[in-house]
């Protein structure tokens, strides 16, 4: 679990979760750079500083290209290198589909899922270079599983655990791993959504202990870990071994009286890649068919 000498990048670190995971990848011996739109990247810098540890801060929007780029560029100036990425930063306008306005749509997809883009394109040439690196998406159960009035939330986070998929194959000779954390967490983008009386349980710093597992040298890679009030699970996109129909004019009907089979998940697996679905298809194809 030993950090000591990694540099890692947090986004929207000033507060909430992403202050938990400062202060805890700082605490394994990270030097940590600080990212958030406010002062609050910078103080969050000091607390690390004033316990011992090695950070900066660094105000910047994470949909800000350039800015995103100098950030690295210091990063790379001050310690030479960056190791880890935690793409945490977001917001919520939350609402039901039926009454979204689609701005507020666009911007969630923006900051969620283009903004952990741009940070990772920022570092990813970079981690191929030096032949390591640990990045993290913060995907949602919202994403995962789907919560009322949160369409656009959700939809930017499933669209982070495809990224970390593809990245995590991509990344696999380059020693670069990829994993998504889902977190559940009492901070202010929850605000009046928690009581006051499950507040001290819901901590977020009780969601960044897993944050460790997912970027030491041990890491896994493709893992979605789940976390919050001290426990954590994992979460797999599966397939199931499904059926086969066939072709012709009673295809449609087919998949319907079949479609207790095709749902059936004792056969179920974690595809290694996109490439094992149409694998799978063809091989439960009949002879001659």
């Amino acid at each position: 679990m030993e950090l000591s000498g990694r540099v890692a990048i947090v986004t929207g670190a000033g507060v909430g979760l992403g202050r938990a995971h400062a202060h805890e990848l700082a605490r394994h011996g990270a030097k940590i750079v600080v990212n958030d739109l406010g002062p609050g990247a910078d103080a969050v810098a000091a607390e690390i500083v004033a316990a011992g540890g090695e950070a900066f801060g660094f105000q910047a929007s994470v949909t800000d290209v350039a800015a995103i780029a100098a950030m690295v560029a210091e990063t790379v100036a001050r310690w030479g290198r960056v190791d880890i990425l935690v793409n945490n930063a977001g917001i919520l306008r939350d609402k039901s589909f039926a009454k979204m306005d689609l701005d507020d749509f666009r911007l969630v997809l923006e900051v969620h899922l283009m903004g952990s883009v741009i940070c990772t394109k920022a570092v990813w040439d970079l981690m191929r270079e030096q032949g390591y690196g640990r990045v993290v998406m913060t995907t949602s159960s919202s994403g995962l599983f789907g919560n009322f009035g949160q369409s656009n939330y959700g939809a930017a986070k499933m669209g982070l655990v495809g990224l970390m998929q593809v990245l995590s194959i991509e990344g696999e000779k380059n020693n670069i791993r990829v994993n998504s954390l889902a977190p559940t967490a009492a901070t202010a983008m929850l605000e009046g959504l928690v009581a006051e009386d499950r507040k001290a349980a819901m901590a977020p710093e009780l969601v960044s202990p897993g944050l460790i597992k997912l970027v030491t040298e041990e890491a896994p890679t493709r893992a979605i870990l789940c976390a919050g009030s001290g426990h954590f699970s994992r979460s797999y996109v599966t397939l199931t071994g499904g059926a086969w129909v066939g072709d012709g004019d009673g295809a449609a009907e087919g998949v319907m009286s079949l479609w207790n089979e095709i749902g059936d998940r004792s056969r179920e697996i974690v595809p290694e890649n996109g490439v094992q679905q149409s694998r799978q298809q063809m091989a439960a194809r009949p002879e001659g068919k």
